[in-house]
């Protein structure tokens, strides 16, 4: 019986789909093959296995009933920010920042985990919440504190882009939840009231970066020379491309973490304006895929759940690709499934896998769940 319930939802899951995000883990491959001088390591590989578990993890993901996620949003956003406070007391130091978990096989950053334990979070909240109760001030008060309280540990860490994906994805779920345009906009407002305050707390680093956005010609040789080298790499790729391990910027090391943050701009000085386009367009069919599957789910935590998790790939793309660009500050966020990295993978994936679940059992009435499980 078990057997062929497992059966019949593999066949429920959108197969076509997995096409998108094997593609673009591909490219990923080719690119950061190219950024090794054409050797398998010490990247390519490491990134192919990963990719490897993170599609398990995917079907994994996608094959567990909705509602089950739906029961332990609470507790996976708990293990999360427990490990988030782990970080900050015997959490592993490294490239300027105390993020990760040493566990001596690989090292394990838990605010990645975060981003997706934040959005089961919020959906559950709001999904047990009467519709007509949502809009009033009490009832945000608790959201609130879900985000507010990991961005903060995530800033402390230090790490801006983290803190800023989570804010803003979590957002999108509390603004999908009907909350009145006005309260936001009085959130917005009290951010930039506190803006002269939230400066003097970030770190000497972080406000270099902001001031270098405003100019990067301010440190050519400094703090700006890694988004001039981002630009010229772009801008010498043309609209075909140098060709396949002919960038000139990566390959003379002259682009700074080429095969992390900035793998977009290695890639379009090699594929050009032209290999850019499909690579977006592959992105713009995953997050329209999201949408679409967060529509039409006829449970609201399905639907809460699928919006956040779109507007967070969406986040993703759009943050990386503007700062190679210098369209916004460099806050290091990775380009998902392309740049090198272990966690953001194996999240991503396992935020694709809760979008294929929620596809899969879009036509499940889930009531409401009282209590912590």
């Amino acid at each position: 019986m078990l057997y062929q319930k497992l059966l019949h939802k593999l066949t429920q899951i959108n197969w076509n789909i997995l096409i998108v995000p094997i593609l673009i883990a591909t490219i990923g491959f080719f690119v950061l093959y190219s950024a090794a001088q054409g050797s398998l390591s010490p990247w390519t590989d490491r990134q192919m296995l990963r990719f490897a578990a993170g599609l398990i993890i995917l079907i994994f993901f996608a094959l567990i009933d909705l509602r089950f996620w739906l029961s332990q949003s609470y507790v996976l956003y708990l293990i999360s920010f427990g490990m988030l406070i782990t970080v900050e007391i015997i959490g592993y130091i490294g490239k300027g920042g105390q993020r990760w978990i040493d566990l001596y096989i690989f090292h394990f950053q838990p605010s990645e985990l975060m981003k997706v334990a934040l959005l089961m979070a919020l959906a559950r909240y709001f999904h047990n919440s009467p519709l007509e109760h949502t809009g009033q001030t009490k009832m945000l008060i608790l959201p609130f504190l879900f985000i507010s309280l990991p961005a903060l540990l995530v800033m402390k860490q230090p790490d801006l882009g983290t803190a800023t994906l989570l804010i803003l994805a979590g957002f999108s779920i509390i603004f999908a939840a009907g909350i009145r345009v006005w309260k936001l906009i009085l959130v917005g407002s009290m951010v930039l009231i506190a803006t002269p305050f939230l400066w003097q707390h970030l770190h000497q680093y972080q406000q270099e970066r902001i001031l270098t956005f405003l100019n990067p010609e301010r440190d050519p040789l400094g703090t700006g020379y890694h988004i001039l080298q981002s630009n010229i790499a772009l801008g010498s790729g043309g609209f075909w491309g140098k060709g396949f391990q002919a960038g000139s910027q990566a390959h003379l090391d002259f682009l700074p973490e080429k095969q992390t943050d900035f793998i977009f701009a290695m890639f379009c000085e090699e594929f050009g304006v032209f290999g850019g386009t499909i690579l977006i367009s592959l992105y713009i069919i995953l997050i329209a895929y999201a949408f679409y599957v967060s529509l039409k789910s006829r449970s609201a935590y399905g639907r809460y759940l699928g919006i956040g998790l779109a507007t967070l790939l969406f986040l993703y793309v759009f943050i990386n690709i503007a700062m190679v660009m210098g369209l916004v500050p460099v806050v290091g966020v990775p380009l998902p499934l392309v740049s090198y990295g272990g966690t953001s993978m194996l999240t991503f994936m396992m935020a694709l896998g809760l979008l294929m679940s929620i596809s899969i059992h879009r036509d499940i009435r889930v009531g409401r769940i009282e209590g912590l499980i």
